[in-house]
């Protein structure tokens, strides 16, 4: 099987799947990525440990920070204790939550999780007019995005006025 017919296959397996944990499972959400296909995780009851990416899944599926899977316990692990067997989205978190399968450690975090990403999808609104007195939103950009990649440069109006003079 070629790699983007696999990948094909995963992706469709993960995105349109129902999955529902049996009684070895557990719902667990990520904290941190360490690395070699490793996550960190938190189970509902607070435990902390590393759970592995299995191969089928690696170079297809991301995982970030947040995300909430479903892992089967590896009884012989001692710093890795579970294999991830699925990967949920936020479809998958409400029909669980509607099923009354859904840990209720996490449901405020699921909440949420939800509402941050419906927030950065929808433009905002415009502000309300500003008296008169007050500066126009041109003029202050101190509520905007700052990408912290880029140098700063710091204009002064000195500068600008000197450049005028000649």
């Amino acid at each position: 099987m070629s790699q983007a017919t696999k990948r094909k296959h995963v992706v469709k397996e993960v995105l349109g799947e129902h999955m529902v944990p049996s009684d070895q499972q557990q719902i667990v959400r990520v904290l941190r990525t360490p690395g070699n296909n490793l996550h960190e995780v938190e189970t509902a009851q607070g435990q902390h440990f590393l759970v592995s990416m299995p191969s089928k899944y690696r170079k297809n599926i991301w995982i970030k920070r947040g995300d909430f899977l479903i892992v089967d316990p590896i009884e012989e692990g001692e710093k890795v204790k579970a294999e991830i067997s699925f990967v949920l989205c936020k479809d998958h978190v409400r029909s669980l939550q509607k099923e009354g399968l859904w840990p209720e450690a996490f449901s405020e975090v699921a909440e949420k999780h939800n509402s941050n990403r419906n927030r950065q999808t929808q433009p905002e609104l415009p502000a309300e007019p500003q008296s008169s007195g007050e500066k126009s939103s041109s003029e202050d950009d101190s509520d905007l995005f700052v990408n912290t990649n880029r140098r700063q440069y710091h204009e002064s109006e000195e500068e600008s006025e000197e450049e005028e003079a000649p």
